[in-house]
């Protein structure tokens, strides 16, 4: 089973940006999908970002398109998700997610941090 334990969130003002930062423990990470989920106040959790195991496919939402940038660090077991051009509507609990399986990642399964708070003031 893996840990995944997310870091970096915080206030921004709209326009500015941030790196959230997934760490993980446990076996074989470094073989696991990883994706960014979301959830605002009141909302469904929504997907935001996935990444295959090694970093050659990434998947995105289309709100999220052309802003965040989802990679990976097999070495350092670390899954990182950078924002630009923040919006206050980015304003939400994310969440880190791992599988083995790319598919079960982007469709909500797997294992699942605790979240970090982002929020976007206008």
């Amino acid at each position: 089973q893996v840990q995944l334990v997310e870091s970096g969130g915080g206030l921004v003002q709209a326009g500015g940006s941030l790196r959230l930062s997934c760490a993980a423990s446990g076996r074989t990470f470094s073989m696991y999908a990883k994706g960014w989920f979301r959830q605002a106040p009141g909302k469904e959790r929504e997907f935001v970002a996935a990444i295959g195991w090694s970093g050659g496919r990434t998947i995105y939402a289309d709100s999220v398109k052309g802003r965040f940038t989802i990679s990976r660090d097999n070495a350092k077991n670390m899954v990182y998700l950078q924002m630009n051009s923040l919006k206050p509507e980015d304003t939400a609990v994310y969440y880190c997610a791992a599988d083995s399986d790319l598919a079960v990642v982007t469709s909500g399964g797997g294992s699942w941090g605790q979240g970090t708070q982002v929020t976007v003031s206008s």
